[in-house]
């Protein structure tokens, strides 16, 4: 098998996984661990994704039955959202006491193919100099034109069809689905919080509750209109809302704001982001490629967090109603847990 950039960069290995050619974007993850998460998180909807560390697959996939409080336990959705992975090596003889199968034998059953024996090093390197490219995984006499997914609305693709009631307590929070990770409901339920998940376009301004919550999600955000519409009479309100990556993006959209897409994203569990007029840094799990330009912010809104090894906008929240949002993930799986103190503010200001 072989990854083809579109600036015509091969790279040789071997295949794993499903037998399969696929094309996607090309993108690297420095995350040392969590893959199962990674996998069936569906920000990373039409992607290839490099993983610059070199061990995958040596703790196997856990047990998918589990449920914690209506929500499947280990995954962060209910199938793998990526075209196809990149790795260094692959580890069929797993270790771990949750484990009840193989990564490749889970790849093959929802259609994954994978690429292993390649530098990823170089891989990583070229696209850090280039940028995101467009590329695909190739069997042998099984070629495919370059597909660039950001040319779609991917969050229509992935959010939920109908509205779903997580019951847990008296607060009510509506959860617009742009791309859900499973880890966000959690974060309600465990915290008593009923949550209502309802699809990207659907009209939340009709729903009774105490908050909104505009979840991550894949792609470009422009495309997003529906949302971004019931967002601005929302915004004419004063009930608390917060939003995390996509989310975020969204509700700039929706004050006035722009975006832009960023060289090769941020796709790690380390990323070291400024609490605004402090030196409080806060390590950070992140999965987008595109961001804020805060500079576009209308006066009324101000920037909340930013990010330490590009200055790129991290954050924003309103002067003087409840509006905030985060372009990192606090709800973290994978990653650490630095800033899960945002969901336990939002459901204070409810």
């Amino acid at each position: 098998m072989e990854l083809i950039l579109e600036d015509g960069t091969v790279f040789s290995g071997k295949h794993f996984g499903y037998k399969t050619s696929v094309a996607g974007e090309v993108i690297f993850n420095t995350g040392m661990v969590g893959y199962p998460e990674t996998l069936t998180d569906p920000s990373y909807k039409g992607q290839i994704l490099v993983f610059t560390y070199p061990l995958v697959g040596n703790y196997g996939i856990p047990d998918a039955t589990a449920a914690i409080k209506q929500v499947q336990a280990n995954f962060e959705s209910e199938k793998i959202h990526l075209k196809g992975i990149v790795i260094t090596s692959l580890t069929r003889d797993y270790s771990h006491w949750n484990a009840v199968r193989s990564l490749e034998d889970w790849m093959i059953e929802h259609k994954i193919p994978g690429l292993e024996g390649v530098d990823t090093r170089a891989i990583t390197k070229r696209l850090r100099a280039s940028g995101t490219q467009l590329g695909k995984l190739v069997l042998e006499g099984k070629d495919l034109p370059f597909y660039d997914p950001s040319q779609e609305n991917l969050v229509a693709q992935v959010s939920c069809k109908e509205p779903i009631e997580y019951a847990a307590g008296k607060k009510k929070v509506v959860l617009v689905d742009l791309g859900c990770k499973n880890n966000i409901i959690r974060s309600f339920l465990s915290r008593n919080v009923t949550v209502i998940r309802v699809p990207w376009d659907h009209d939340f301004n009709k729903i009774k509750c105490d908050g909104i919550m505009l979840s991550n999600g894949p792609g470009d955000p422009t495309l997003v209109r529906t949302t971004v519409e019931h967002l601005q009479p929302f915004l004419e309100k004063s009930k608390p809302l917060f939003g995390i990556c996509m989310g975020h993006q969204l509700l700039s959209l929706a004050a006035g704001a722009m975006t832009y897409k960023l060289k090769f994203g941020h796709h790690s569990q380390n990323q070291p982001c400024i609490l605004v007029g402090t030196k409080r840094c806060v390590i950070t799990s992140q999965n987008h490629n595109y961001a804020v330009d805060d500079q576009t912010l209308p006066q009324d809104w101000s920037p909340w967090f930013f990010n330490a090894n590009d200055g790129s906008n991290e954050g924003i929240r309103h002067k003087t109603k409840p509006f905030r949002s985060v372009q990192f993930h606090p709800e973290a799986w994978p990653g650490p847990v630095d800033t899960g103190f945002l969901f336990d503010e939002f459901i204070a200001s409810l």
